[in-house]
């Protein structure tokens, strides 16, 4: 059997219990085991996706002690993964053993999944009280568990900053979680490698530490990472999916492709995957098979939203604006408005939408309605600047190349004197219209006040490795 990255679950005492559990089930036998430890071979089907066998575990549990809190905490967890927070307390009820720091979890975090974020912590800190001197380490670093799960890092820090430093695996994921969901990427990079030198064989640890280099934009890096997932197990979901997103990010859209259709096969109904095959799809020229798989992607958005998976307004808007795009491409602009229109009852950036609309009517030269539509755009904008910014990159992909330079020569008039956007593009203008003395003055300007925009806009112009600070000395070089 292969590992699944769960120390408890890859351990000899675990398998062994699964073998006799299994023996006893498949040979027809009664299974002697306590309530607890069938919600322990409950969670591991779960992990493995055999929903069935998990379900038949977790109710022998629950026939043998109805009152057990090992599978009622299986029971709340699961009304929680489904929005269900009123079924989530009737479990809680059915508790016995209300002693149990479990139950203490159980109750903060259905407080917690209904947004009563104080009312849990508070609790939180009045159990605290009562835990005894030897488990409060294990006390706060599960309740900073649980926040670091629901996202609440704020507070998950709060928590892991009551507790003494443990060099102890346990206690540096959660540190390593909590930090990555602070932002702070560099400091979580750290630590998941330090927890990696200890178990290299961790895929949990490689897919986190390809996350936190994703996040930092070292793309190459986090595609290295997930390899190494893959590597222990080429079946892993997250592994996967990592080095789809990474992939995609340096725009190789073939192999990104690749990895997407492969995460699908595990997970199906993952919009955000199905958004980036089509995307991927969209930029390989295959626009049909794009079209058609977007338009499956709008049907999974639907169908996951009735059952509570996931919000309407999460994908369905990008899906709505990549449809459009493939559209576009085909010359079937009012099509692609239609769909640009299906997102007006959702919850998104309709200036975005306005922009895209403008980008549109732009590329079937309906150039009235375009100007209309990116006007509303700046005026509906809370950040008129930024705005400007992004119309003016339509201008351009539009091969408007000389109502750019105009744009951005304005844009750089009424933009605040801290302002370090928009050189990337004025300098890519610039050298599309052979203003060669111009493009370096404004390639110089990029590489100083921002490195970042300077090799999203320019980089394919230079060496793939090099770093966007030294793209102005190296033409320079090169041209003497």
């Amino acid at each position: 059997m292969k590992r699944t990255g769960d120390e408890y679950f890859d351990s000899d005492d675990f398998r062994n219990m699964l073998a006799e559990y299994e023996e006893a089930v498949n040979t027809g036998q009664p299974v002697f085991m306590d309530a607890d430890e069938l919600a322990e071979i409950a969670d591991f089907y779960q992990m493995q996706g055999l929903m069935e066998e998990a379900e038949a575990a977790i109710q022998l549990a629950l026939n043998l002690s109805p009152g057990a809190i090992g599978p009622l905490t299986y029971r709340i967890h699961e009304a929680l993964y489904h929005g269900h927070t009123q079924r989530a307390w009737e479990l809680l009820d059915q508790i016995i053993d209300k002693d149990e720091p479990d139950y203490v979890y159980d109750r903060g975090e259905i407080l917690i999944a209904e947004g009563h974020i104080a009312e849990a912590d508070e609790y939180f800190r009045e159990e605290f009280k009562k835990v005894p001197a030897d488990e409060y380490q294990d006390y706060v670093v599960d309740v900073a568990n649980i926040y670091s799960d629901y996202g609440i890092n704020d507070k998950a820090m709060e928590w892991m900053t009551r507790a003494r430093y443990e060099d102890t695996p346990e206690f540096k994921e959660v540190m390593a979680r909590t930090l990555f969901g602070l932002g702070k990427y560099k400091d979580s990079e750290k630590l998941f490698n330090e927890l990696i030198d200890t178990d290299p064989f961790q895929k949990r640890y490689w897919n986190a530490l390809a996350s936190a280099q994703f996040m930092n934009e070292d793309y190459s890096a986090a595609i290295q990472s997930s390899e190494y997932a893959i590597a222990i197990d080429p079946d892993d979901p997250e592994g996967l999916i990592a080095k789809a997103n990474g992939l995609y990010r340096l725009n190789n859209n073939e192999q990104a492709l690749e990895y997407y259709r492969r995460y699908l096969e595990h997970e199906p109904n993952d919009e955000f995957a199905i958004l980036h095959e089509g995307t991927c799809l969209i930029n390989l020229d295959r626009t049909d098979e794009a079209i058609e798989r977007l338009l499956h992607g709008v049907q999974v958005a639907r169908q996951n939203a009735e059952e509570g998976i996931t919000d309407l307004s999460q994908f369905l808007p990008d899906i709505f604006q990549e449809l459009a795009f493939a559209f576009s491409e085909k010359g079937e602009t009012d099509k692609a408005l239609d769909y640009l229109n299906k997102t007006d009852g959702l919850d998104c950036d309709h200036v975005q939408i306005m922009i895209i609309k403008g980008h549109v009517l732009l590329s079937d030269g309906r150039l009235e309605e375009a100007e209309e539509m990116f006007r509303n755009a700046v005026i509906n904008s809370d950040d008129a600047t930024q705005t400007l910014l992004r119309v003016i990159a339509s201008l351009y992909d539009n091969k408007y190349l000389e109502a750019t330079y105009k744009m951005l020569q304005k844009f750089f008039q009424i933009a605040s004197p801290n302002n370090i956007e928009g050189y990337a593009y004025m300098a890519l203008c610039c050298h599309d219209l052979k203003y060669h003395e111009e493009f370096l003055k404004y390639l110089k300007k990029a590489c100083e006040v921002n490195p970042k925009e300077c090799r999203m806009v320019l980089g394919h112009l230079f060496p793939k490795d090099m770093e966007p600070e030294k793209y102005y000395d190296y033409l320079k070089t090169k041209l003497l």
